[in-house]
């Protein structure tokens, strides 16, 4: 999901999809410690940049309400 696309959210459903990258991640680095190699490596690297791009949204709009 895009950046713009994102900061229309509101901050509840931003929330909720962080808890959804959240568990992705968490899922994939099972998979990866088990040894199958599950999902393609470009996948880690989205769901990252994701949580980030969440996080960095939040903040903005933390300091925005200030």
């Amino acid at each position: 999901m895009k950046s713009k696309e994102l900061r229309e959210l509101p901050e509840a459903e931003l929330k909720a999809r962080l808890q959804e990258f959240k568990k992705e991640l968490l899922k994939l680095n099972v998979e990866l410690s088990m040894g199958s190699q599950g999902s393609s490596p470009g996948k880690f690297r989205k769901v990252k940049k994701g949580i980030a791009r969440i996080h960095t949204i939040l903040r903005e709009k933390e300091v925005q309400a200030q």
